[in-house]
């Protein structure tokens, strides 16, 4: 399974930002998850099934992940973005027990 991630940018705080993620194969979860310079990578969003969604603390009002199963697709639409969001954004997707991560889309927030 390969992972396509795209929709990083720049933008101001409080500026809004949807990133995707497309899969090249049938997958049984994907997930978002991100990393700020000189932090560790910590999950964001996760969307195992149509129904399921959950979110970290730090997102919960702001983001949204969501997930078409038809184009194995998972999206991230990202609102009210603060500098702290500032990172590298990487899915995850899970596929016959393993993992497989895509190559990242870098989220700049300015102040």
């Amino acid at each position: 399974v390969q992972l396509q991630a795209s929709g990083g940018g720049v933008v101001q705080t409080g500026g809004s930002l949807r990133l995707s993620c497309v899969a090249s194969g049938r997958v049984a979860s994907l997930t978002w998850y991100r990393q700020a310079p000189g932090e560790e990578r910590e999950l964001v969003a996760h969307v195992p099934s149509a129904s399921n969604t959950q979110y970290a603390d730090f997102v919960k009002g702001r983001f949204t992940i969501s997930r078409d199963f038809a184009k194995d697709t998972v999206y991230l639409q990202m609102n009210n973005l603060k500098p702290e969001d500032t990172g590298v954004y990487y899915c995850r997707a899970v596929s016959n027990w393993k993992n497989y991560w895509g190559q990242g889309t870098l989220v700049t927030v300015s102040s």
